[in-house]
């Protein structure tokens, strides 16, 4: 009898555990809400979020002005008079009250200019945190994912490590005052990252820092590299060896951040390219440029996780880089280096061997979020296997 109460505590605990996500360790879901203008079944919308797997929902993107108000960067989508998208996406607290819905601020498009400028006024920063505690009340956020992309680079200028400082200092002292969270989004590899953030002062302020621990590399280097390899690849002597996961990690903890602080990045994308012999198809292989785009990203150069699902459906041939992790996919001359549920779940491993905080996903919309070839969201549902392992280790 004993042992039947056990078993019954048991499923009940893990059925709780399953549906209401309440551990410290962090799952942090961002979407981009550009998605909702793929065609067919590329088609996401708020409502196709399942904030049950999540601990964090990140909506992505807003702007910013150089005066310091906040630029919505498409009005229609995102405002009650169109589609209603931030209501649409706060409303997902319905379903799981204990999920923190954020909004992103940002990106690459919107460049490192704007933001330097209004960082770099004392007068019009401080306009700015008011604007920001103004926007989040009004459209009911619980707070900001700010993503500068980057501090010192793309038309900044050197004085931005200080002034993101103390940007990051005011919000959030004001934040404080409305219980509002306050996170960002980083340049994880230590070539760029060293250029932009003074590591042991930006983590006095932010609840969390997402690390991009993807798009690590790209056409720039000629080659078929895999943007978020685990590890260094053993082979490849002319790539730097900062541009893989683990790098990156142990960067920002030897900088000062602490490891509770870290949320890994995971990519729901691939990052693809077109060969320049068919039949040199191993990572490093020499390129012509990106590759062609998917029907439903319909952006040259990357696939989205479902995307690539299909293309292995049709043919494809999958490989795995023993040194780095991950696996890649190529037919003909069409190559793609991305992450999928093996790789995912070494890297869910990795972020808790280390200690981190816990893990997001960019983006949830690039995930198989209808379940087409096999699992829905398979790579989130891996994450949040990490998830309850790491917190449910009980005995019965």
């Amino acid at each position: 009898m004993r042992q039947v109460l056990r078993a019954g505590f048991l499923i009940t605990f893990l059925a709780y555990a399953i549906t209401n996500i309440v551990a410290d360790n962090k799952i942090v879901c961002y979407y981009g809400s550009w998605s909702t203008y793929r065609p067919g079944i590329g088609q996401f919308n708020p409502t196709d979020i399942d904030p049950k797997l999540c601990t964090h929902i990140v909506y992505t993107f807003v702007g910013i002005y150089t005066d310091g108000r906040i630029y919505i960067l498409d009005s229609w989508n995102d405002l009650p008079n169109g589609k209603d998208g931030f209501g649409e996406f706060t409303r997902l607290r319905q379903l799981n009250p204990n999920v923190t819905a954020l909004v992103g601020m940002g990106g690459w498009n919107e460049g490192s200019y704007k933001y330097s400028q209004v960082a770099g006024n004392a007068t019009v920063r401080a306009k700015f945190v008011k604007n920001m505690v103004t926007f989040l009340r009004m459209y009911n956020f619980d707070g900001l994912d700010l993503d500068w992309s980057f501090p010192n680079q793309r038309g900044g200028v050197v004085a931005d490590r200080e002034n993101y400082i103390s940007l990051l200092k005011e919000l959030r002292e004001e934040f404080n005052k409305s219980g509002f969270n306050l996170s960002v989004t980083v340049s994880a590899p230590e070539y760029s990252a060293s250029q932009s953030y003074i590591i042991p002062e930006l983590v006095k302020y932010v609840d969390y820092i997402s690390l991009m621990t993807y798009d690590l590399h790209g056409t720039w280097e000629n080659a078929a590299l895999l943007h978020s390899g685990l590890y260094p690849s053993g082979k490849d002597t002319n790539i730097r060896l900062d541009t893989n996961v683990d790098w990156c990690v142990k960067y920002w903890l030897t900088q000062g951040a602490p490891a509770d602080k870290i949320i890994l990045g995971i990519p729901g994308h691939g990052r693809s390219f077109t060969l320049s012999n068919s039949t040199n198809n191993q990572p490093g292989a020499p390129i012509l440029g990106v590759g062609i785009a998917g029907p439903y990203t319909r952006e040259s150069g990357l696939f989205s996780y479902s995307e690539i699902l299909e293309f292995i459906k049709s043919g494809w041939t999958v490989e795995r880089d023993s040194k780095q992790r991950v696996p890649y996919a190529y037919k003909g001359n069409q190559w793609v280096g991305y992450d999928d549920v093996t790789s995912v779940e070494e890297k869910v491993n990795y972020a808790k061997s280390k200690g981190l905080a816990g893990v997001m996903l960019w983006g949830i919309e690039n995930d198989d979020f209808q379940g087409l070839y096999g699992e829905q969201y398979p790579l989130l549902n891996t994450i949040n296997k990490y998830n309850l392992e790491l917190h449910c280790d009980i005995n019965v």
